[in-house]
């Protein structure tokens, strides 16, 4: 526990260089005095500097991700909560989402992918759901650049060192080669679940009185401002902000999961939420915000690994594999039995209130007082400027003639074949376990992954796909494409799609070429989930993917999830008839194709 302290805490002056240092526009500093009618602390500054990042905030992109579908005849839950969630019958439900950690997998390749993993798994199971199946998406710089190498090693490490040990199958992917990248590479991470219809779990905090509960490892100094680091371009003094990037544990995840679930089978909380990006801060009020209440927290009840750490590190802290749940009266030494069992932390650190403050204390000294709405609804929100490139034209401009047919044809067959865009990535998959939990039908290397939901007649396919040069050439069209590419994969293994998510990574939208790609991939994406009757259930904004104001190409990642169009028609004598149909005739779902690492 936090060091016992009788002296009042003493926090630095709030300076406007201390302001602009945590990211804070001078305006959006006079609207956070006119909120509190006055200046705030400097711990009330962190709390508002994550909570307003455009990682946490989507400042930038609420005006336009409004526009895309989210309901649909199998949605149970769509965007703003965790993970989104799609019905697949028999009192059987997948929850499913895509998060992006590209910065910190630039800094520190193999925790930042590690954490980007655990992340998103975190964000499946604090909605109820068992993960069962995992996607990645990466981007690297050019193949021959100084710096590819080691990203990719640890990157590919990182994401199987976090997977293979929490005994989550990582089943299918993509990754790319392309010198936009090199010097700010992508790493999104998808994850599916499966939960009961009747047993899934909201962010929520609600009921005056009910204890807020912390469980889970220890905070430490780890990712402190992650989410404003996600928030910023990149200069050429990246390499000093390597402390912002957390450090996972894959078997504490692997307890957390357990007990998670074995809590989820009682009916002892009322909300749980995963400590993601802002942690502490974030998940308290943004579960207090759905719940139109109020929150207290005592941060010296926090349980923390390192020594003298003030109220302001522990409510950014990023550190892993924790979460905060709200406990129904009197069921708090329930709950505090279950995490003993799993050698977790389950302490009492709160409690919900009705006056729709985010309150915190600190050995009895209140440290921050700010109103729920000023974190979360009141938030800034831009229409930032857009302008199509003046430079667009002519990087559409294509004259067939110019290109001169190739002599030998058979070498130029064989050098596309080498090409890294189009070569195995088998040395890539093979690092994964695909077939942990004996659940995975089709693997890497085919259209889409096919896995069975064991015990049931029932199967899902699933995919991720993108296509960032598209989106370079015309951001429309790419944005339909990225959804068409998706969905045609889905049905390349016999699948209907019912639900996606995405991961949109873009450069500064401060700049309006860049905001002008992302309103034309938005309306894309829209124009082709509409026609698809896909509808969007969940995602992922990444701006600010630039380095020294160059940014990459506009990159939407589309995760897409359906059922075997003959699904419906299973019985449990012929479980897997679907998959054998749906692969049959398809050479890409071959086992040759796969050992060739077609995509």
């Amino acid at each position: 526990m936090a060091e016992a302290s009788s002296k009042k805490l003493l926090q630095p002056a709030v300076t406007p260089e201390l302001v602009a240092s945590h990211g804070i526009t001078p305006a959006e500093y006079q609207k956070i005095i006119h909120i509190l009618g006055r200046e705030p602390n400097f711990t009330e500054l962190g709390v508002f500097s994550v909570m307003w990042s455009e990682h946490c905030s989507y400042k930038s992109s609420r005006y336009h991700l409004k526009n895309l579908p989210t309901e649909g005849p199998y949605v149970l839950q769509g965007p703003g909560e965790n993970a989104g969630v799609v019905d697949i019958g028999g009192g059987l439900a997948v929850a499913f989402k895509m998060e992006s950690h590209n910065h910190p997998s630039f800094i520190e390749p193999y925790q930042g992918a590690a954490t980007g993993v655990g992340g998103i798994l975190r964000d499946i199971f604090t909605m109820g759901a068992r993960p069962i199946a995992s996607l990645n998406s990466l981007r690297f710089g050019s193949i021959d650049h100084p710096r590819t190498r080691y990203l990719v090693s640890g990157v590919v490490a990182g994401i199987g060192g976090y997977g293979n040990c929490i005994g989550v199958p990582t089943v299918g992917g993509e990754c790319y080669f392309d010198e936009c990248y090199n010097a700010n590479i992508l790493v999104n991470a998808f994850t599916l679940g499966l939960v009961k219809k009747k047993k899934i779990f909201t962010g929520i905090a609600k009921g005056v009185g009910n204890s807020v509960m912390y469980v889970g490892s220890k905070t430490g100094r780890d990712g402190i401002h992650g989410a404003t680091m996600a928030s910023e371009s990149f200069s050429e003094e990246k390499e000093q902000r390597r402390p912002t990037v957390q450090v996972g544990d894959p078997f504490t995840e692997k307890l957390l999961l357990e007990a998670c679930l074995e809590l989820f089978a009682q009916d002892y909380i009322v909300g749980i939420q995963d400590m993601g990006a802002a942690g502490l801060t974030s998940s308290s009020s943004e579960m207090a915000g759905r719940g139109g209440s109020g929150v207290e927290l005592d941060l010296a009840a926090v349980p923390v690994r390192e020594t003298g750490m003030t109220p302001y590190e522990i409510l950014l802290s990023e550190s892993q594999e924790r979460m905060l749940l709200v406990a129904k009266q009197g069921c708090e030494n329930d709950i505090k039995k279950i995490f003993d069992k799993w050698d977790l932390d389950a302490v009492v650190v709160g409690r919900v209130t009705d006056d729709q403050q985010f309150r915190t204390l600190w050995h009895g000294e209140e440290v921050a007082r700010i109103p729920i709405d000023a974190l979360t609804k009141e938030a800034p929100a831009y229409r930032r400027p857009a302008a199509r490139p003046a430079e667009q034209d002519h990087i559409q401009q294509l004259d067939p003639a110019a290109i001169a047919e190739p002599k030998d044809l058979a070498a130029v067959f064989k050098q596309i074949l080498a090409a890294p865009n189009i070569a195995s990535k088998q040395w890539i998959y093979r690092q994964y376990d695909q077939f942990v939990r004996t659940n995975t039908i089709v693997a890497c290397g085919a259209d889409a992954a096919v896995i069975r939901v064991k015990g049931t007649a029932k199967g899902l396919a699933l995919t991720v796909d993108g296509n960032s040069r598209y989106c370079y050439l015309d951001p429309y069209i790419g944005g339909v494409l990225a959804v068409a590419e998706a969905a045609r994969n889905l049905a390349c293994v016999g699948a209907r799609p019912v639900g996606l998510t995405d991961c949109l990574n873009f450069g500064s939208p401060e700049n309006p070429a860049v905001m002008w790609q992302f309103a034309e991939v938005i309306q894309g994406m829209r124009d082709a989930c509409v026609a698809l009757k896909v509808p969007v259930v969940s995602g992922n904004v990444s701006f600010y993917n630039e380095t020294d104001g160059v940014p990459i190409y506009p990159t939407p990642t589309i995760g897409m999830v359906g059922p075997p169009v003959t699904w419906s028609c299973c019985s449990a004598g012929r479980a897997t008839s679907w998959a054998a149909a749906s692969i049959s005739n398809q050479s890409m779902g071959s086992p040759a194709a796969r050992r060739r690492g077609l995509t």
